[in-house]
């Protein structure tokens, strides 16, 4: 409460964004997490999250009032009128302390406390990387846990196991982590059994102009061993060769061919993240553009060259994942190896692995290769004070290349977009503490199994609401996705960027895909309780036959609860006002002697896809 100068304004004009002439009148509150905006005569109620506030900026005076229009980070943009400019600087001031808090345990994720009895540990033991690299077929004759990094000794940012070729000495490992930017050695996240070929990530050597290392000469070439069905590998740098060259000038650059041999170097012109954080800028600027000018919001989409981002990155995963494919092992990087390398790596994944398409291998995926490889989180996505030089949307593009390829393939994914929808916005809400730190090593210290909530455990609590019902697991179970890149199918995600547009959701209605999930969970509830049904009368078949003496007393007892089933049963059946929901409660019941944890748990299992199986469960 120490920065909230004026808790309560009144008299507070809302702007409408399509048309500023236009406004609502109401009172604004300030709490500890959240403004909230409230108009009884419109019955308008609006919640805004501090931590979603990307940015509040107190504009020049005008003959209305005060303005204050807040921008944040689900791309909502709001603007207030306040009739004092004393009450405009107070609400200006302390959003500005509120939605940047000045150190990691002031984030909201250690103040929330689930309403809905989820107990605090859910979700935290979904995920197990030692069990996900057994499910993929590691350790093998070819590659092995190395124990170097148990006290991340050997690089700080990296997770606590790392797999490593099996022909590697444990000095060749230290010795190949010295020669790379933050120790960040080539290390396995990904094995392709069907062609045992394996990807790799890292960050670039600190070669400069001349500057080698034997030991990491020689890893690389332990690396090529461990594939023996390949003669050669691709070391894929995701950087224009232009930035790579630049770094060399600070010590840093890119392998020089001629020392590696049998590997093939390959450049993927990806932008670094000053490019990106302008470029959704200018997108974003591009969506506030009410002009109904065509032509303009073309050239600004364009101008953005956001959605040719896009395409870079989807280009670069694809090549990668065409190389397993075909056998040949593959060695990613970009600078240091947290932010393209991430992106690319996971898109890979997802287009190689059905697994990573499921709801559970999807959380798998983002917990191994952003959060446990040590994507920088709080920094690139300004959880706290600190440069705004080091914010870049890294994960929201990566949420976003993801949905170009749901778009494409709807029937390989389990999961809907609101499921993506829903994740890219609490990584900015820091309601939970997932994706809290930069790495593993930071989120043990905060100790945040302990004392947060994950993200997990709340998605899986409502899986229902993110199932795809064009989901069809039998024929993607085995299937590579090729995406197209092709300009025209690379669209801008309106449902995303642009979901707060005034009358947007009026205008669209229920979408097909929600109507055939509301039909799915509906069929999935009367088949259930016909299940229960059935299992009762077959209860009732076996007692009669069994005691016949006992028969009257047995339909006696019985009779009361078959009327009501059958009640029911001709109610659903003449159309009568038994619901989905009332027949689901039914089975809720029947789970009461259940602890919420066990069900949530429960509920992560039975979301496994046949030839897809989890990490884990």
């Amino acid at each position: 409460m120490e920065f909230i100068a004026t808790p309560k304004v009144e008299n507070v004009q809302k702007l409408n964004n399509s048309n500023p002439r236009e406004s609502t009148v109401g009172t604004l509150y300030i709490t500890t997490t959240h403004l909230i905006f409230v108009s009884p005569q419109e019955k308008e109620e609006l919640w805004i999250l501090h931590m979603h506030m990307s940015s509040v900026e107190k504009m020049p005076l005008t003959t209305s009032g005060s303005p204050v229009r807040i921008q944040c980070s689900n791309f909502r943009v709001v603007t207030f009128m306040i009739n004092r400019d004393r009450d405009a600087e107070d609400i200006y001031s302390s959003l500005e302390k509120l939605s940047r808090p000045s150190s990691v345990e002031q984030l909201y994720c250690f103040q929330y406390r689930a309403k809905d009895d989820l107990p605090q540990p859910t979700g935290w033991t979904f995920f197990e990387l030692s069990a996900e690299f057994n499910r993929q077929g590691v350790p093998n004759q070819h590659w092995t846990m190395c124990n170097l990094n148990t006290m991340y000794s050997l690089c700080p940012t990296y997770p606590s196991q790392l797999m490593v070729p099996t022909s590697a000495p444990q000095s060749l490992v230290q010795g190949c982590a010295k020669f790379r930017s933050k120790g960040r050695l080539p290390v396995l996240t990904y094995y392709h059994a069907a062609t045992e070929a394996a990807l790799l990530r890292c960050s670039q050597p600190l070669s400069g102009f001349k500057g080698r290392s034997e030991e990491d000469e020689e890893y690389i070439q332990c690396v090529l061993r461990s594939n023996p069905a390949s003669s050669h590998l691709y070391i894929v740098d995701t950087r224009p060769k232009i930035n790579a060259m630049y770094n060399r000038a600070a010590g840093k650059g890119y392998e020089a061919e001629a020392f590696y041999p049998n590997t093939k170097f390959v450049f993927k012109g990806i932008e670094n993240i000053h490019v990106m954080r302008d470029s959704l800028a200018k997108l974003v600027e591009t969506c506030e553009t009410k002009t109904g000018n065509m032509e303009a919001f073309l050239q600004g989409l364009e101008q953005s060259g956001y959605l040719k981002h896009i395409k870079s990155v989807l280009e670069a995963s694809i090549f990668i994942a065409e190389a397993l494919v075909n056998g040949v092992s593959v060695i990613v990087h970009c600078s240091d190896g947290w932010d393209r390398t991430s992106q690319t790596c996971a898109l890979a994944q997802l287009l190689l692995d059905p697994f990573y398409r499921t709801i559970q291998g999807f959380q798998a995926l983002i917990q191994k290769d952003w959060l446990t490889f040590g994507h920088k989180f709080t920094d690139r996505c300004g959880f706290v004070a600190g440069d705004p030089k080091e914010t870049s949307p890294i994960m929201t593009q990566f949420i976003d290349t993801t949905w170009q390829l749901l778009r494409q393939f709807p029937a390989a994914f389990q999961f809907n977009e609101k499921y993506l929808v829903d994740i890219h916005d609490h990584v900015y809400s820091c309601q939970f503490g997932t994706f809290v730190g930069n790495c593993e090593r930071e989120r043990q210290e905060l100790r945040l199994a302990e004392r947060t909530y994950s993200l997990w455990g709340h998605l899986t609590n409502s899986a229902d609401e993110y199932i795809n019902p064009m989901f069809d697991p039998t024929n993607s179970s085995n299937e590579v996705l090729t995406p197209s890149t092709l300009p025209q199918n690379i669209l801008f995600w309106r449902g995303l960027y642009s979901r707060y547009e005034a009358g947007l959701q009026q205008a669209r209605g229920p979408e097909v895909i929600d109507l055939l999930t509301l039909t799915q969970i509906s069929t999935a509830s009367l088949e259930d309780h016909a299940k229960h049904l059935s299992r009762r009368v077959d209860g009732l078949r076996s007692m009669i036959s069994s005691n016949s003496k006992a028969t009257a007393g047995v339909v006696k007892k019985f009779l009361p609860s078959m009327v009501n089933i059958t009640a029911g049963v001709a109610n659903i059946a003449g159309g009568g006002s038994s619901s989905p929901r009332s027949i689901q409660n039914s089975s809720e019941q029947q789970q009461a002697k259940s602890s919420e944890m066990d069900k949530v748990e429960k509920r992560f299992g039975d979301l496994k896809v046949d030839n897809c199986e989890s990490s884990k469960f």
